[in-house]
């Protein structure tokens, strides 16, 4: 009797003991009653220090979770511009690279300035963070598997996540990470990828993920099903820039690394897992992509970047021309629509992420868009969860319209950017010349009226002296 009665009081204690409302790698169970999620923000891109009114923004769209998608602060340090002296940081002769790593303490520093940004504190207060990282926050600009510091950097931004510290993002290889949120019926997966710790050199078509995540990623993708897979990226999945503004500049992107892309779209298809979209940023812009070849239905990739860093902030004099260029530059899986603000279909100024699902609609539905500083939408596709769901009556009319790859258009199209700019310049060069012709010309025929003139007067002179001498002469 009395060890049933002290089984009795176990069992009790252990119904009435809290557990986690979220699960992630390091929490352990899942609440009774999971929160239903239904409005999740995203951003990425955030130079700690500046200015960051958009917090109140994403706060008053009241999102159950936020997902950071790398760059979430500024960690290296970028050395000035200069083409000739001692410190040459640009140009095929320069001696120094133009961004290097901070130490530590400073990286540490620059956590906490972000941490305590009042608007930011405000959404911690309200919502679920979560996050990867890229770049600036991995320790180094566009830097991979062959960075030193990483190891140091793994562990200050999990610590800026309040990551649990029995968590095994601490002791893996890599930041990445899957969630699941919701009860059932009602579940959403976040998959974040870490695109940094095992990548490649650029340029190599090696991995970007590595062996070990790669197992990893399949486990997720092949394990239990969800009504919605969102899968964090923080460089650009679908969209592939560089292929259409090189040699002009160049973006970190998967279409970079072809094979890995390839391999992505495969496991997605092999997986028959529905309900999957992507979310990255990286670029400094919004956009919104997607592509129809790669499973039996369209994957989309919503991209927001940045927080702070924004292509039209960095050259405000200039908006008019980066949103003309924005809309001549190639996307074949870029998405227009009249909810684009511009006619390009691309946001370049400081913006953040928004994904709102109606359970309760019938059918359910999801829209994912991009919104400015004040909240407002600047782009937005609206989805059933029927358009995320495998379906062999897709029709190759509907999947025609975006399934060619950037560096798959034809070269005189795939290069209209660069065309169409060094048209400019060479035209512009031909006018000033002939511009610079017309006023030495000028020049030269106004010194010779000039001088011309001068003689005349100089033979008047001479003739008046003569004239003068000669009636002295006569007296």
């Amino acid at each position: 009797m009395r060890a049933t009665s002290k089984l009795f009081l176990v069992l009790l204690a252990l119904a009435s003991a809290p557990c986690p409302s979220w699960s992630s790698p390091g929490a352990v169970g899942v609440d009774a009653t999971p929160q239903l999620v239904s409005r999740i923000a995203f951003g990425s891109c955030a130079k700690q220090g500046t200015p960051q009114p958009i917090w109140s923004a994403i706060s008053e769209f009241d999102p159950h979770i936020f997902i950071w998608l790398g760059d979430n602060i500024y960690g290296d340090n970028k050395r000035p511009l200069r083409v000739f002296g001692k410190e040459r940081t640009i140009g095929p002769w320069k001696n120094l690279p133009l961004f290097f790593a901070s130490p530590e303490q400073e990286l540490r520093e620059r956590y906490r300035i972000q941490k305590s940004n009042p608007g930011y504190s405000n959404l911690r207060s309200r919502a679920q963070i979560i996050g990867t990282w890229d770049d600036h926050d991995f320790g180094l600009n566009d830097a991979g598997k062959e960075f030193s510091g990483k190891n140091i950097s793994q562990k200050l931004m999990l610590e800026f996540l309040d990551e649990s510290p029995d968590s095994p993002r601490f002791k893996q290889s890599g930041v990445y990470a899957s969630y699941t949120y919701g009860p059932v019926g009602k579940q959403i997966k976040v998959i974040l990828l870490d695109t940094r710790y095992h990548r490649d050199p650029i340029g190599s078509d090696g991995s970007i993920l590595g062996e070990e995540q790669w197992a990893w990623l399949e486990k997720e993708l092949y394990g239990p099903k969800t009504d919605i897979t969102i899968i964090g990226s923080s460089i650009q999945v679908i969209s592939n820039l560089s292929a259409t503004t090189s040699p002009l500049f160049y973006m970190e992107s998967w279409g970079r690394f072809p094979k890995e892309r390839k391999r992505l779209f495969n496991l997605i298809n092999q997986s028959k897992r529905n309900g999957i979209f992507f979310i990255s940023g990286d670029v400094h812009f919004s956009e919104i992509t997607r592509f129809d070849c790669a499973t039996g239905y369209p994957l989309y990739d919503v991209t927001s970047s940045g927080i702070t860093q924004s292509v039209e902030n960095a050259v405000p004099l200039l908006s008019p021309l980066v949103r003309f260029l924005a809309r001549v530059t190639p996307c074949t899986m870029r998405i227009y629509n009249s909810g684009c603000r511009y006619s390009s279909c691309i946001y370049g100024k400081p913006n953040f992420g928004a994904i709102e699902i109606d359970w309760d609609a019938t059918p359910r539905r999801l829209r994912l868009e991009t919104r400015d500083l004040e909240g407002k939408p600047v782009m937005g596709v609206n989805l059933s969860f029927s358009d995320l769901r495998n379906s062999e009556s897709l029709s190759k009319s509907t999947v025609s319209k975006n399934c060619i790859f950037e560096a798959d258009l034809p070269w005189i199209l795939r290069r209209r950017l660069s065309i169409l700019i060094f048209s400019f310049l060479g035209v512009s060069i031909v006018l000033l010349v002939l511009i610079l012709c017309v006023a030495v010309w000028y020049l030269r025929r106004c010194l010779r009226k000039c001088k011309g003139g001068r003689e005349k007067d100089e033979e008047k002179d001479f003739a008046m002296l003569r004239v003068v001498s000669f009636g002295r002469f006569r007296r």
